[in-house]
């Protein structure tokens, strides 16, 4: 039994991972595109049923077509929605889950229909586990892979432009790099679980400033526990970072982490666990715990 899925694009790199998901999944696949004909003319060479194109007005953000991807939504039979971590076609998807009822999940790695489900497998606890839930109704999801092949040979699919009448008055002002911070820094100090408490971050906090980084951390430190702000998380849905070094300190180094450090030129990792996945990408790696490593390198650096 096949079900409906629709994915929503707004850049051509957002349409491989998200297509072959549903495909998959055994889902019919009809793409979304919110951009330029380009875009749409793309979407159907990659083996989905259809595209329904929404073109953009030069200045406008992607979010200002909320609405009318809200009232395609409204219309559709889909079970299943899909877009990127992006914030324009994130902002997307939530118009079409409010316009359906649709739940809403993150993270989602794998889909399929299970009788009358929808079955999403979606990883959390920063790609330590995977979760499996199900849905009854309509269900959107925030895509955590960033791989994926289109179909080979397939016919183009028709191309249906959607009218957006009166789009919100959402203009981009300005693209620029932000001056410093944690995605332009040289060197980059990351912590994760292994830190015990909250009040112990003042340790790491005084590593990076004797080494002159920025501190980021794992998406269970900014998602679950919410000692540091979503800006600092560093991984596949998050920042993607690429500093001369990162020393990652109590990060189990599980996918979803790793993928976001993958620009670094050296990795060094400090883990009381021997086993720890992050050695397996670590340019020099010290198997001990953190409370004992972090003060005798800020004593290093401060002495040197």
């Amino acid at each position: 039994m096949t079900f409906e899925l629709w994915a929503v694009v707004t850049a051509t790199e957002q349409l491989a991972p998200l297509v072959a998901a549903g495909l998959s999944g055994g889902a019919a696949v009809s793409a979304v595109a919110v951009g330029p004909l380009e875009l749409a003319q793309t979407a159907s060479g990659m083996g989905v049923a259809k595209v329904y194109w929404i073109e953009t007005s030069p200045g406008l953000a992607a979010e200002a077509y909320t609405g009318a991807v809200g009232e395609l939504a409204r219309r559709s039979a889909a079970r299943a929605w899909l877009a990127s971590a992006a914030p324009g076609p994130r902002a997307l998807l939530g118009a079409a889950a409010a316009a359906t009822g649709a739940g809403l999940t993150t993270g989602g790695v794998a889909l399929r229909l299970d009788g009358e489900q929808v079955v999403v497998e979606r990883e959390a606890l920063d790609g330590a586990v995977i979760e499996t839930v199900a849905a009854n109704g309509p269900i959107a999801v925030v895509w955590g892979l960033g791989e994926g092949e289109p179909a080979v040979g397939a016919p183009p699919a028709e191309i249906e432009p959607v009218p957006a009448a009166s789009p919100w008055a959402v203009e981009s002002l300005s693209i620029e790099a932000a001056g410093g911070g944690l995605s332009q820094a040289s060197r980059v100090v990351g912590v994760g679980r292994g830190v015990r408490a909250r009040a112990d971050l003042a340790l790491v906090e005084e590593l990076a400033e004797a080494f002159g980084a920025e501190v980021g951390c794992s998406m269970p430190l900014a998602d679950d526990l919410h000692w540091y702000a979503e800006e600092r998380y560093i991984g596949r849905s998050g920042l993607r970072i690429a500093p001369a070094v990162y020393l990652a300190l109590g990060i189990s180094g599980q996918p979803q982490h790793v993928e976001g450090v993958r620009g670094a030129r050296v990795i060094a990792a400090v883990n009381s666990d021997p086993e720890a996945p992050i050695f397996k990408t670590a340019t020099y790696g010290i198997a001990q715990d953190l409370y004992e490593v972090a003060p005798a390198l800020v004593r290093a650096l401060r002495d040197n």
